[in-house]
Order: structure tokens, then sequence, then C-alpha cells
């Protein structure tokens, strides 16, 4: 049976800000809440109706914000409560939800309950971690365990980083001979995922419209086919449901056909999951001269479009009735969409992201193909694979690039430092300029149901190995096809266009072709797109 979806989310466009680099208000270096609030006038123009803020909370930013320290406090660089509630409210009044980064599985070592959990003596947090019985118990193979961190006679399971213990929700197959492992239905859990739900009801109430949840797979231990895990997050969408229907959860999985049959409005399709077709996508690096070596929107060409979109209608299939799939431009996490493409390798990417079924998100300044600067030293956790990704946004030519007033010196992370950098302002002169073609895109899409994210998906030409890709979306009587041809040759596709008697050209190129009793020919460019609305369909 069919869940209940708000409304709302079937014509969202996400936008994800990463708060410490997107804009500082009070001058310090550091982003935080007032700067978005001063910026949410720039998100309405560009489309979005709803965006994604990463952690916000109190913390130690051993990872960025997803070492929490406080889940019920706004961290003091980003503002107080009382911000983040001003800009639950400036955001609605402007159309905008505004959803939350949950870091469910896990916490810093430096929050009360963890402090209190690696006490010797039993008390009430006592089995709100995982621990083994004695320092000696390793816990297995493959554990990541750490042991000699307190008083406790016992080592600690982490999720990620070492100061990230685990929270217990409990082993969906507890092994009898380690009686630290223990059920999903043991109190001590119960009260855990209790508190959960109580974090959730405390921002929903203050104004919040949902949650992006952080690793929502790993919250049951040894839950290999994922039905306790799963079961989990049903529990908390009937709550939901029930009391909060216009409320939103998307999970971290990159597997949808088990996040979203188990409870998640929304799932990513990321670059690791089952399998990570998105890769095959976007980004795949070439690590030898084989065609199978290349992303799809790479533009040697040697990409195949069935690795990403076999298992994309395996899980479309399997979701479109219960929710949606995500396909990202990018995130925090990974290589900025225009590492090793040009801005209109990038607008190809953005064509078709945008006029995909379930719901875009655009990763902050990836709509002005804001680069990934390479060589910067880690920051927060971040790493030589991340940090290039988080650097601060672009928005004019004034110092910083517009993000701050502090000396260069003390920002969070230093600015794109080439003369061309590519800025807010000097897109928004340009009608030709990427900014201004992805917000064509994002009105295009809101504007028509067929295009949003519940219209119907029929690929049309997808042939292995060769390009162009060329699909539909339907909806409400009005049918498009989308044509996108990535690569740096020409390229020409033959494919059934039943009842169709005209394509009339919406946005994008120029493309010729011919269509006859049903049949239709394409002859496109290089790096070439078109979206067409059919007119004659039966």
């Amino acid at each position: 049976m069919k869940r209940p979806t708000p409304a709302w989310l079937r014509n969202a466009v996400f936008y994800e800000i990463y708060p410490q680099s997107f804009r500082d208000a009070n001058g310090d270096g550091i982003g935080d809440i007032p700067g978005i609030i001063e910026k949410l006038d720039y998100i309405a123009d560009l489309g979005c109706n709803a965006i994604w803020i990463n952690p916000c909370f109190v913390s130690p930013f051993g990872d960025a914000g997803y070492d929490i320290s406080d889940f019920y406090k706004v961290a003091p660089r980003y503002g107080t409560n009382d911000d983040l509630v001003r800009l639950f409210k400036e955001a609605k009044r402007r159309g905008i939800r505004v959803c939350l980064d949950l870091v469910a599985g896990h916490t810093s070592v430096e929050h009360p309950w963890f402090k209190e959990s690696c006490r010797h003596k039993r008390n009430k947090y006592f089995n709100w971690y995982i621990w083994t019985n004695c320092i000696w118990d390793k816990g297995g193979d493959n554990v990541a365990m750490i042991g000699g961190a307190s008083e406790r006679d016992g080592n600690y399971l982490a999720n990620f980083f070492y100061f990230q213990p685990a929270l217990n929700y409990g082993y969906a197959n507890p092994d009898p001979k380690k009686p630290w492992q223990l059920p999903v239905d043991h109190p001590d859990v119960k009260k855990v995922r209790a508190e959960l739900k109580k974090i959730m009801r405390y921002w929903l109430d203050l104004g919040a419209s949902g949650f992006r949840v952080d690793m929502a797979m790993s919250l049951v231990k040894n839950d290999p086919d994922s039905a306790e895990t799963m079961k989990l997050w049903r529990d908390v969408r009937e709550m939901l449901d029930r009391d909060y229907p216009n409320a939103v959860i998307i999970s971290e999985w990159s597997d949808p056909s088990k996040s979203v049959i188990g409870g998640f409005h929304v799932d990513f399709m990321l670059h690791f999951g089952n399998p990570p077709a998105y890769s095959a996508l976007l980004r795949r690096e070439p690590k030898e001269e084989t065609p199978g070596a290349r992303s799809f929107f790479d533009a040697s060409g040697k990409g195949n479009i069935r690795d990403f979109l076999d298992s994309y209608l395996q899980h479309y299939e399997i979701t479109r009735e219960y929710g949606f799939i995500s396909l990202p431009t990018g995130n925090h996490d990974i290589p900025r969409i225009a590492k090793g493409r040009a801005p209109r390798e990038v607008l190809l990417v953005f064509a078709m992201l945008l006029t995909m079924p379930g719901i875009p998100f655009i990763y902050y300044g990836d709509e002005i193909a804001m680069r990934f600067i390479e060589g910067l030293p880690s920051k927060e956790g971040a790493y030589t694979s991340r940090t290039g990704s988080r650097t601060p946004m672009q928005w004019d030519r004034s110092a910083n690039l517009g993000f701050s007033t502090a000396d260069a010196s003390q920002l969070y992370l230093p600015v794109d430092s080439v003369p061309d950098a590519p800025t807010v302002e000097k897109q928004s002169r340009k009608q030709t300029a990427l900014l201004s073609q992805v917000k064509e895109l994002i009105r295009l899409r809101r504007d028509n149901p067929a295009l949003s994210a519940e219209g119907l998906f029929e690929p049309l030409y997808a042939e292995a190995w060769k390009y162009p890709f060329i699909y539909s979306r339907s909806k409400a009587g009005k049918t498009f096809v989308i044509a996108v041809n990535p690569s740096d040759s020409k390229a020409q596709a033959e494919f059934e266009l039943k009842g169709a008697g005209k394509l009339r050209l919406v946005h994008g190129d120029k493309v010729p072709h011919t269509l006859h009793a049903g049949q239709c020919k394409m002859t496109m460019k290089p790096l070439s797109y078109a979206i067409f609305e059919v007119s004659g369909t039966k």
C-alpha cells in the first residue's frame, strides 16, 4: 500500500548548504545561520524551494559537525537556536522548507551521554553505546572497537572515526557468546530509539521540515538484510505520518529499494551503495584506457549508460509508488561536479539531473561550476578527498569573493584564488552563463508536472557504450523528450515514439531530427542537449 507523501515534496528542488562555508555574516571567517538568512532571496531566485543544512549543532568539530555533543543546541559559531528558528520562519515566508542533518547513529566522545557511559559503574547511559564486557575482548573480526579510552572495563564500537562512538540500536542477530550484543527489543536499546524520536520532535516543533539522516543504514548492527534497520525507520515514519504529515526524512543509504521501502521519503543514489551506479554516471575516475574506466558524463565518450541505467531502473520500479530517488549534483563528501569538466559539460549534467524523476539536490556552488580546490590540508576530518569541495561560496569580486569580511588568514577555508573564479555576481549578468541556464531548467521542471518528481520515466535510446541518452517524461497529458550527448563527438540515435506528431524545442540546443510513423531519428552535435515537448500524443 502506497504511503502518504507530503504534497510539497513532489515539486521540491533542494539546495544543500555546508553552513561553515556558505556566508559569514559576523566577520569571524566562518559561515553562520544569519549568513544563510541573508542569502535566502538568492536561493528562492535560483528556484530552489527546500534547503538541506549540514550539521549545525554543538560539536568539537572533529568531523565537521558530524560528531555531535548536544543534539538540542545550535553550535555557537553558527548562532543560536533563536537564529535557526528565525531561519525556519524567513525561509517559510519565501516558500522554502528547511531540513536539518540528523546524525542518528553516533555522537561525539564529548557528548555527556558517552561520558557517563564511560564510567565503571552502571548508570542510565551504560548501555546507550556498544561496549564489550572486558578490555581484552576486542569484539571480533572487522569490528572497529576502541580500547583504553576510559575507566570502563571494555572497548566501545566506533561508527566512523574513533571519536564517533556508535549509539546502541541493538543487534539484529546477537551472538549468544557475546552478551554485550543486545537484542533490538532490549529496554536500554528502546530508550535510545525513544531519544531519537524526541530529538526529531524537538526540531520539528520549532519549525524544521524534516531531516536528512546520516549513515541511515548503520543503526542496527549485524543486520545483513537490513530488515531490523528498515523496521526501525518504518516506526519513525509512522510517527511522522501520524503527528507531522508534512515532514520528510531523507536517507544517506544509497540503496533505495531498502531505504524507501523501509520508510524514507527519499534516498540518494551515491558513489557507494548497491551497486554504485551513480559513479558510472558521474564519478568514475579513469584508471586505464578502457571504455569501462570512464563515467557516462565524460567528454571522451567512453562511458556506458547501461552501467547506471540498469541499476537505476531496478530501484525506480521498486520504489516509485512509495518514495523518490535523488541524483544530486554532488555533496560535501565527493569531488565537485566541475572537477575535470568545463562549464558546458556541467550544464549537460544539470540538464539530465533536473529532468529525471525523483528529487534534485544541488550542492551549493555547483550552479556556478565552483572548482574542486586541489592540495588543501585536511580541515575538520575532510582530508584530501573532501576538503576541496568545501571551500567558501563565491558571491562576487569583493574581498574573499564576498564570503566574509574577515582577514583571509581567518577564513574557515581559503577561497578559490584563480583570477577567473566563477561568481554569482558575474554569472547573473549573462543569460548564457551556467547559473542562468540552471535557473531556466529549474523553472521548466517546476512549471511542468511531467518533469517533476512523479512524472513517468521511459528510456527511449540507451544503448550500451553508445551516445546519446534519450528518455521521456509524462504526466497530466504532457510528454517531454530529453536528449543528452555529453561526448565530444557527434552522436546519432533512432528510436520509437508512438503517437507523436511533432517535437517542439523548449530548452537547449537545436537538434536536427525527423519524425515519421512513430519513428524518430536525431543527430546531435558534440556536448549538446535538448528538451522537447511532444505534441500529437495519443
